[in-house]
């Protein structure tokens, strides 16, 4: 199963980004989706979550506020917009299609992963 993020670059803090993740529909059109990033050296993070129906969501305190998750059923995309981007929000962020209708916040609860696509945020 292959998902397919894109949208990552290299942007000034203070500005935008919407992160693309394209998923078949057989993997993803039944369940939850998530967005995490990771830096050199650290665990993958938790960053925003969306449920089957796009009805639930829930974020990181980090990222609360400044992000946005959606999905586009018709398109089997899930989205990121990214706005206020601060220097510490730079790494490599990787969607993720959930084992369930409704993912929780925890890497665990993911079967499958897209390749990641880099987010450079400049001070």
């Amino acid at each position: 199963v292959q998902l397919q993020a894109s949208g990552g670059g290299l942007v000034q803090a203070g500005g935008s980004l919407r992160l693309s993740c394209a998923c078949p529909r057989r993997t993803c059109s039944n369940n939850g989706m998530g967005w995490f990033r990771q830096t050199p050296g650290k665990e993958r993070e938790f960053v925003a979550r969306i449920s089957w129906k796009g009805d639930s969501t829930n974020y990181a305190e980090s990222v609360k506020g400044r992000f946005t998750i959606s999905r586009d059923s018709t398109k089997n995309t899930v989205y990121l917009q990214m706005n206020s981007l601060k220097p510490e929000d730079t790494a490599v962020y990787y969607c993720a299609a959930g084992r369930g209708p409704y993912s929780g916040d925890s890497a665990t609860s993911y079967a499958y992963w897209g390749q990641g696509t880099q987010v450079t945020v400049s001070s």
